[in-house]
């Protein structure tokens, strides 16, 4: 979100002013970072290093972007291109719980974004136009319109909620293997027995929908 002290970065010239003409867009150095991200984690993106991949220098790239807080906004942004905003069908908890189920799906391709949402959320303007498309959806519904924010707030933040815990699950998984040799070793027996005990959870199932539902009613109804 830049500094405390300047506007967002949409509200800001698209290139500094003066100098040669314009060689890149915001777009096209989003779409890199982005990239970038996908394919090595957030540590790798900075400035130096988009640049490099742009074939140009840091400092030319700080004509586009003032900051590196400024392409994290860029890039969270940039995101939610992915949406596909459905006419809303008169059913709210149904298209809410579709578009939340976009969102994670979004959030699994780009596994540095669910951290990103909870610790330092931006809405530019394709968030606003996603902003727009839930508001659409409760259009007509009783709830004060502070109530409706909070409900796309939620939906966005339990989206990325459960994409963490499936990433800490994933890794969780690998100690599991080890704790299940040991088990099958019979050198560790109260292990083993815990083993035997655990309950086994369905592939299938998938608690999303009702956490989801569960939270937009206690604030919707």
């Amino acid at each position: 979100m830049g500094t405390n002290s300047e506007p967002v970065i949409w509200l800001r010239p698209e290139r500094a002013s003066g100098g040669r003409p314009a060689e890149r867009s915001r777009a096209e150095i989003t779409a890199v970072a982005v990239r970038l991200a996908d394919q090595e984690g957030l540590d790798a993106v900075s400035m130096r290093r988009v640049a490099g991949l742009l074939g140009t220098g840091a400092a030319s790239l700080y004509r586009y972007v003032a900051t590196r807080d400024d392409l994290l906004d860029l890039m969270i942004d940039s995101t939610a291109t992915e949406y596909r905003l459905a006419a809303a069908s008169g059913d709210w908890r149904t298209d809410l719980l579709a578009l939340a189920c976009q969102a994670r799906d979004i959030m699994r391709r780009h596994r540095w974004l669910p951290a990103l949402v909870i610790g330092r959320p931006a809405l530019g303007p394709h968030g606003t136009d996603l902003l727009e498309h839930v508001l659409e959806i409760l259009d007509g519904h009783p709830a004060p319109p502070a109530r409706k924010v909070e409900a796309f707030a939620i939906l966005t933040g339990l989206a990325a909620l459960f994409v963490e815990t499936e990433t800490a699950a994933a890794g969780a998984a690998r100690h599991g293997a080890y704790l299940r040799h040991v088990a099958a070793a019979g050198h560790h027996p109260r292990i083993a027995a815990m083993i035997a005990a655990a309950p086994t959870v369905s592939q299938a199932s998938d608690p999303f929908a009702a956490v989801l539902s569960g939270a937009l009613a206690a604030v919707l109804g």
